[in-house]
Parts: C-alpha cells; structure tokens; sequence
C-alpha cells in the first residue's frame, strides 16, 4: 500500500494549475496506484495528484459504481441541467457546502498507458469529475460556495488546527 500524505489548504500546490502528463511510465502506474490507496484510505470519492503534491493532470475516482482513473482529463457540460449537492474535500478537512454542479458530464482523457479513457456520467460521479478537474486547474470548492458559505467556511478555516499560520485564509 502506498498512502500518501493529503496536502491541506494553503499548500501552494493546491492552487496551482497542474502540468499536462508527457510520460506514460512506470512512475505514473505507482501515481495511480499511490492516488487509489489514499482516497481509499481516507474513504474518498476521488482524489487529484496535487493533493498528494505532485503537479500533474491525473485524478482518481471510486464513485457511485464507478472506479478508476483520468490521465489529462477534459470535460464538456451535456445538456443544461444542474445539480445542487454537498461537497467536502479531502484538502479542506471539516468544510462541507451546497455546490452547484453540472448534472451531466463527458469526460475525455486517456488512462495511465495512454489509451483513451471516455465515459459520460451523472450526478455524483459527473461532481466528482468536476471538482477533482477543478483541483487540476488549481481552483478549490471554497471558491465554487455561495458567498454566504463560503464566508461561514473560511470562519471554521480560521478555527482548524490543523492550519498553519502561513495558509493566508482570509
């Protein structure tokens, strides 16, 4: 098993957007498998290789009754429905909000070998595609929250003990 440490908020990492994936090698199977047993771990639903301090364009999943994982993923918004649901963060620990989400998503990428990886997906899965591309463009749910929320969570932010004086939260 290969558990790695969750980079919290104020990590620089975290806001940074993530590079493109050029090298389909043995270093990025143990990515994959280091992002599957950390979500796994802290009983994910996905997870992206910046939270684990690595700043490249992969992410996992093991959603509803889906599992696996997107090397430089992109997605398309199908249809104009939305969807309003909780969301937390493996990166925020102790914050939860309503986000609006697109209901349902195409996903385009390829898998850890280079071969193409394409599905469409609903509600929490499609969430889940959307927040964790969101964390390889280095944008957190926090700034996807209601300002009303988003001011409550930055209170709770302020009050973690686990955040060092140096995250910035404002």
């Amino acid at each position: 098993m290969s558990v790695q440490p969750v980079r919290l908020f104020g990590d620089p990492v975290l806001r940074t957007r993530a590079d493109e994936v050029v090298e389909f090698d043995r270093e990025l199977e143990q990515l994959v498998t280091d992002l599957v047993d950390t979500m796994r771990e802290h009983e994910g639903a996905g997870i992206a290789a910046p939270q684990i301090g690595v700043s490249l364009r992969v992410f996992a999943y093991d959603c509803g009754d889906m599992f696996g994982h997107v090397v430089n993923p992109t997605y398309e918004v199908v249809g104009d429905d939305v969807q309003v649901g909780t969301e937390g963060c493996l990166s925020i620990p102790g914050v939860r909000a309503d986000i609006r989400r697109a209901t349902t998503v195409r996903v385009s990428g390829v898998d850890m070998h280079g071969e193409p990886v394409s599905f469409e997906c609903t509600d929490i899965m499609a969430r889940c595609v959307q927040h964790e591309t969101d964390h390889l463009d280095g944008v957190l749910f926090l700034s996807r929250m209601e300002p009303a929320d988003r001011k409550s969570a930055m209170r709770t932010l302020r009050d973690a003990p686990w955040l060092g004086a140096d995250a910035g939260v404002r």
